[in-house]
């Protein structure tokens, strides 16, 4: 319920509207508490959360052991600057390290941030070679700061922002002679999401992944994977890529990282990370204290509790239900696309028609790339938890195809 003199939804929409920029769409919901797969207003109303914190709560909202270290570690130390070392950052660059390709930690505060320092790293290390142009994929998305944002071939988010940053060049996704025709004497590196969150949960042709570590080792370049939504356990295995027989040269993470505290890394092999220098790039709340060890915390808490396993189950389990829904309606359902615990629903609809009457029903997914409905639920979620979402999905369906 509610605490004694909290203020209303409407009084905490107020507040926003005198002082807060409207840059987000936002629901008229004040979402005051949360637990596992369960999130409460403010009138003290329990939601079914299918999307939450973005794909940042991998774990459900408020993980046990991620609370408890988080509320250890500001009981120690909050914050120190990287001229100092901290215990806690290189146990999580280790923790890292051993679950991925052996790779050195740069740690940043988000995804955005992560791209921004794979960008400038690729385009160090090609310098000597005059090397600085980078390939991305259609339809991708890579963040919102310049460099991520030109990355992001997607001109709805460039438009009012231009000029761009230069040296970036677009193709297909799931192309590979589009790939091979881009990739030339001057490409610093390759950035691609291995499966396309935002783009609507595009999983890559089969050979696609493996096509590409071959051109980037053929022509001398990078090849950075943008796992920020599928790392960490997303899919079933730590990386997406490790469903692949690749390794990346870089890797970035964020969203799941540390349990739902703003955290960000990009992981380089170790030939490549020499190349920063002190100065050439930092990040001052980056590997802060608290964001290690909640990540530790995270990491253990997938290990000791086999969710790892569980996000194969997870997914299989919705792709039943979901599977169920498209038979019923295959003029409104297209397709289901599922990696692990995460899961795309296209749609032959706009999908945010869906997502207003699931919120009516209180239950909370995602509309994305227009017509896809994007789960990314958490790896603790319970079975009738899938089951109760997915019969309310299903009613939805049902009222809009009549």
């Amino acid at each position: 319920m509610a605490a004694v003199d909290a203020p209303t939804s409407e009084e905490t929409i107020a507040l926003f509207d005198q002082y807060v920029i409207p840059n987000y769409r936002r629901y008229p919901v004040c979402l005051v508490r949360g637990a596992g797969s369960a999130i409460w207003d403010a009138e003290g109303r329990e939601y079914l959360d299918f999307f939450p914190g973005w794909g940042c709560n991998l774990l459900g909202h408020c993980p046990p052991r991620v609370v408890d270290a988080v509320r250890d570690q500001v009981g120690r130390l909050i914050h120190v600057p990287n001229t100092w070392y901290m215990e806690a950052q290189g146990r999580f660059a280790e923790a890292l390290s051993k679950r991925s390709f052996g790779g050195q930690s740069f740690f940043c505060n988000s995804g955005a941030e992560a791209n921004e320092a794979a960008i400038k790293l690729a385009r160090a290390h090609g310098a000597t070679s005059k090397k600085y142009k980078i390939v991305t994929m259609e339809h991708g998305f890579h963040g919102r700061t310049y460099a991520a944002l030109t990355a992001t071939a997607q001109p709805k988010y460039h438009a009012g922002f231009e000029p761009l940053v230069p040296g970036f060049t677009y193709v297909p996704h799931n192309d590979l002679e589009a790939a091979a025709a881009a990739i030339d004497a001057e490409t610093a590196a390759v950035l691609i999401e291995p499966i396309q969150g935002e783009g609507g949960i595009r999983l890559p042709a089969a050979g696609y992944l493996e096509g590409l570590r071959s051109l980037c080792d053929q022509r001398g370049a990078l090849l950075i994977l943008d796992e920020v939504q599928t790392g960490l356990g997303r899919t079933g295995k730590w990386f997406a890529y490790q469903h692949y027989n690749i390794e990346p040269d870089v890797l970035t993470c964020a969203k799941a990282l540390a349990g739902g505290i703003a955290a960000g890394v990009m992981i380089a092999r170790r030939e490549i990370a020499a190349t920063f220098k002190p100065g050439m790039h930092a990040s001052t709340f980056g590997g802060n204290p608290i964001a290690c060890r909640a990540g530790l915390a995270a990491i253990e808490t997938i290990d000791q509790d086999g969710l790892l396993d569980r996000a194969g189950a997870i997914g299989a389990r919705f792709n039943a239900r979901l599977e169920a829904i498209r038979s019923a309606h295959p003029d409104l359902v297209r397709e289901i696309r599922i990696k692990g615990a995460m899961i795309g629903v296209e749609l032959s609809i706009d999908a945010s028609k869906i997502v207003e009457m699931c919120l009516e029903r209180r239950l909370l997914v995602n509309a994305t790339h227009v017509n896809v409905i994007r789960l990314l639920p958490a790896l603790t979620i319970l079975d009738d938890q899938i089951d109760r979402g997915c019969a309310i999905l299903a009613e939805v369906v049902a009222k809009i195809a009549g």
